[in-house]
């Protein structure tokens, strides 16, 4: 089974929740797909989880299994064990569901963090808002608010495409962004004398305006932005 790209998956259920939530092909559960996985989760067979991430591009997740199915929320529940450390001629629900359990939040925030990749990348139009690089295999979607703040989530507006070395830098502190969109560099590293890589690459973005994504609402939250600004200038 596969998702599309505009709909990757339906994670509105609890966090705490291990499973993914994998909505009814339409809304008959008689529908030969439903009835299929509906099968598949009786029998205990593995089944390919094909997750859209990004146009023309998906996740693999093997094996996975269907756990319970909701016919009045017209979805079925999945555990994934990507990692294959439980085989399927072996797999009983019981005594490996912890494990699977698991594995699956491991699935649950790589799919996250691809599908937060691919929505970045897609509102600045594929470049670096620092140096505008348009290479898309060294570009990234660095967050503003980290993961482990409870605001961190995977949104566009906590989020920069840049590209490797300046997500590099914006991590460890060397490179900040201001509420007003200014790029400011570490007052130690905007002194130092190195080859060109430092002078044109980081030391004279100084001071510039990291390029926006034209719609406002994708823009970066100047809330976050400030945060994350006081932070590094405090290090």
């Amino acid at each position: 089974m596969q998702t599309s790209c505009d709909s990757p998956y339906d994670d509105r259920h609890d966090e705490s929740d291990p499973r993914i939530l994998y909505r009814y092909q339409g809304q008959d559960p008689q529908h030969r797909d439903n009835v299929a996985l509906r099968r598949a989760m009786r029998l205990g067979r593995p089944i390919v989880y094909f997750v859209a991430v990004d146009q023309g591009l998906y996740d693999a997740i093997f094996p996975t299994y269907v756990v319970h199915d909701d016919p009045l929320d017209l979805a079925f529940y999945l555990i994934a064990d990507a990692a294959n450390l439980v085989r399927p001629e072996t797999f009983q629900a019981d005594t490996d569901f912890p494990r699977k359990a698991y594995i699956t939040r491991e699935v649950k925030q790589r799919l996250h963090q691809q599908r937060f990749r691919s929505l970045v990348l897609a509102a600045y139009q594929t470049r670096c808002a620092m140096c505008g690089l348009r290479h898309k295999p060294l570009l990234d979607a660095a967050h503003i608010l980290p993961d482990r703040d409870e605001r961190g989530n995977p949104e566009v507006p906590n989020g920069l495409a840049l590209c490797r070395i300046h997500h590099g830098a914006y991590d460890v502190g060397i490179v900040g962004v201001d509420p007003e969109y200014r790029i400011h560099l570490r007052q130690d590293v905007l002194e130092e004398h190195d080859g060109p890589m430092l002078k044109h690459g980081l030391q004279e973005l100084h001071g510039e305006r990291i390029v926006l994504p034209r719609r406002p609402g994708d823009r970066p939250n100047a809330e976050f932005l400030a945060i994350r600004y006081e932070a590094f200038r405090a290090a």
